[in-house]
């Protein structure tokens, strides 16, 4: 079988472009190593398993990852006992406590899930060993295309995919692997990650604002009539709550915001991280959101349970 040609850039043997002396970044080096004919090695890979029907659920065997759901699960769970319970439960004005215990409980259920989307999603995971003579065969390259294959999982990706040691695979536009989803976030599932953060945000406002209002109510009347629960106990279950309501709202909001940034400008965690050469077209920033989000806009943008209709945004391309 013969491969492709590979069209090369031509560069001295000390690695710089004819006519410039710039220096390369490592992420540039190793696309050139994986540009090499010699370095594909189809006979090396054995063909992908198929995927059966009942393996359609993915979920991230990794330790770490799990504990880090387990927690943020019983945190909210936590958060919605005090609120519930400690707080609202006990108020006097019975319209306050229902709108907003509606509300909260409202936003920790779009979170919950919100987060189980992100972490049973397949983030878009590269087919795993396809880098045979067979898969080369069929892509029917035209003479001068450039294929990437990945050492580690024997894939041919696509352009813009990167390697998860986590996964242990080539996930399509990954930005970043987050324990506390137990996934890669990336081109099938960065949508249900930034709902997730910006929900978690607003039950942390929430929570802020809720244990603020109770802190003065209770001042202004009696401890033992403002809670089910003693007043130290009482003190310490808002405590928490507080800590932990003021943490996770600092860090959702900021993770929030540089998702949304990402969006936007059209480039990955990974990909400002390593400074890689953009060699994607470019798309207005509405554009760039439809195609995380779907196309149209609508209400569905904000709910979990609704898959991205793409419609007439188009997709990222990527070179295989």
């Amino acid at each position: 079988m013969r491969f492709p040609v590979l069209k090369l850039e031509k560069r001295s043997v000390c690695g710089r472009s004819h006519g410039c002396c710039r220096m390369r970044s490592p992420a540039h080096r190793t696309r050139d190593i994986e540009r090499q004919a010699g370095y594909l090695k189809p006979e090396h890979c054995a063909p992908p398993p198929l995927r059966n029907s009942s393996d359609t659920m993915w979920f991230i065997r990794d330790g770490c990852g799990i504990v880090c759901g387990v927690i943020t699960w019983l945190l909210i769970f936590y958060a919605e006992f005090v609120v519930g319970f400690v707080m609202l439960l006990p108020a006097k004005n019975i319209l306050y406590s229902l709108f907003n215990g509606a509300l909260f409980s409202s936003l920790a259920f779009l979170a919950l899930a919100s987060h189980a989307k992100a972490m049973c999603t397949d983030p878009g995971a590269v087919p795993k060993g396809n880098a045979t003579k067979e898969f080369i065969e069929s892509l029917q390259l035209k003479p001068g295309q450039v294929v990437y294959k990945c050492p580690k999982c024997c894939s041919i990706k696509p352009d813009r995919a990167h390697h998860c040691s986590v996964c242990k695979r080539c996930i399509k536009k990954m930005d970043h692997h987050c324990p506390w989803v137990n996934n890669c976030v990336g081109e099938s599932n960065q949508k249900y990650f930034v709902l997730f953060t910006m929900y978690i945000s607003l039950i942390s406002l929430h929570a802020l604002i809720l244990v603020a209002f109770h802190f003065v109510l209770c001042f202004e009347d009696d401890w033992t009539k403002c809670s089910n629960f003693s007043p130290p106990a009482t003190v310490i279950l808002l405590i928490l709550l507080c800590f932990e309501a003021l943490l996770f709202l600092i860090f959702t909001a900021v993770m929030f915001g540089t998702q949304v940034h990402s969006i936007c400008s059209d480039e990955t965690g990974i990909e400002q991280l390593k400074k890689e050469e953009r060699r994607w077209a470019k798309k207005s920033r509405w554009m760039n959101l439809k195609v995380v989000f779907g196309h149209p806009f609508s209400v569905a943008w904000l709910s979990p349970f609704s898959k991205p209709d793409h419609g007439k945004a188009d997709m990222y391309q990527y070179i295989v």
